[in-house]
């Protein structure tokens, strides 16, 4: 009898020993799977992974571990569907760090907590070019961005139309969820402009008789004539008064902008004749719209022009970037002429 006691209590001993162990590495394999780090980025601290909208669970898998983000996919897919993660997919921009565990990358994943985009542009001439420009920075498609810059009721709503609508954008470096709507994208210009064009600048455009978008026109010329900023309020006086006189702005960079060959370093008289409303040696006052999105620093350089008597100006021959004012036809003639001779000592001829 007390043989099989003893058996007995080993029996539930031993039962108990396995059970223990059998547990302990049950334990062992959920804490592994859950808690274990499966993110390893090799010589990086941090990545970002770009989730599109129309992902599924097994593109998330598929992009962590074809770009070698994920040690064990098996372990993350187990984790995601415990936390119903697979069918709760949400686009985006994350930021992933070195030695993250399953269940804090599917948290990261499935709260939608995105790192922000700094979206910045600056130096654009065209639409075509900005749409490209935001394209390659947010999950929006450059086609689709000019089509609703252009849509006649957005247009309408905000009071611009399609050669002025480039004079909403301010260059600048704006922060954007990278899964942004085109809506919510210009809905934000919109703001940003308004806030832009504060009580001071509105005032400031109102004394010199002219719309904002004009004034963004104007602006534009003025920092493709010249990107030295000293300089820039000086060749704002100087356009300013030959709209005041009713005079042809006659700036080179809006007839490059009419052509289209932004390769162009000297224009030749025959570009003067070039037919287009951008062309000011061919049409009075500014054109229809601006020949690129001007800098902040080249708008205020309008607000806040020289006042002077120059009517005339010419590229110094000493290439500096830098340019020689007249207030007369004959000085601006002499002043040509050096520039002229410049070019064609350095075979410039195009």
């Amino acid at each position: 009898m007390r043989k099989k006691q003893s058996f007995f209590k080993k029996f539930i001993w031993s039962l108990l020993g396995v059970l223990l162990i059998s547990g302990a590495i049950t334990a062992s394999v959920f804490y592994s799977r859950i808690y274990q780090s499966n993110v390893s980025l090799d010589y990086q601290k941090e990545v970002f992974i770009y989730i599109p909208s129309s992902a599924s669970f097994e593109d998330v898998l598929q992009q962590l571990t074809l770009e070698g983000i994920i040690i064990n996919s098996s372990s993350f897919r187990w984790i995601s569907e415990r936390k119903r993660y697979t069918n709760n997919i949400k686009s985006g921009r994350y930021l992933i760090k070195d030695g993250m565990n399953n269940n804090e990358l599917v948290n990261l994943l499935r709260s939608g907590r995105q790192t922000p985009v700094n979206v910045v542009f600056n130096n654009v001439r065209t639409k075509e070019d900005f749409a490209g420009i935001i394209a390659d920075q947010l999950e929006l498609d450059s086609v689709e961005i000019i089509e609703a810059m252009l849509d006649t009721v957005f247009l309408n709503n905000i009071g611009l139309n399609a050669f002025n609508v480039s004079s909403l954008f301010i260059p600048n470096t704006y922060e954007f969820y990278w899964n942004t709507s085109i809506m919510s994208f210009l809905s934000r210009m919109v703001a940003e402009n308004h806030h832009f064009w504060n009580n001071s600048r509105k005032a400031k455009c109102k004394l010199l008789n002219l719309k904002k978008e004009e004034v963004i026109t104007l602006a534009s010329i003025v920092e493709k004539e010249t990107l030295k900023k000293d300089e820039q309020p000086i060749v704002a006086g100087l356009y300013l008064n030959r709209l005041k006189k009713n005079m042809l702005l006659q700036s080179d960079p809006t007839v490059i902008f009419a052509i289209g060959d932004f390769s162009i370093r000297r224009v030749l008289k025959k570009d003067l004749k070039y037919d287009s409303p951008y062309n000011t040696y061919k049409y009075k006052g500014l054109p229809i719209g601006p020949i690129s999105l001007p800098s902040i620093g080249a708008i205020d350089a309008v607000l806040n022009y020289q006042k002077h008597d120059y009517l005339f100006m010419c590229a110094k021959e000493d290439f500096s970037g830098y340019h020689n004012f007249a207030k007369n036809v004959k000085q601006h003639n002499v002043n040509a002429k050096k520039y002229r001779k410049a070019l064609n000592d350095k075979k410039i001829k195009r």
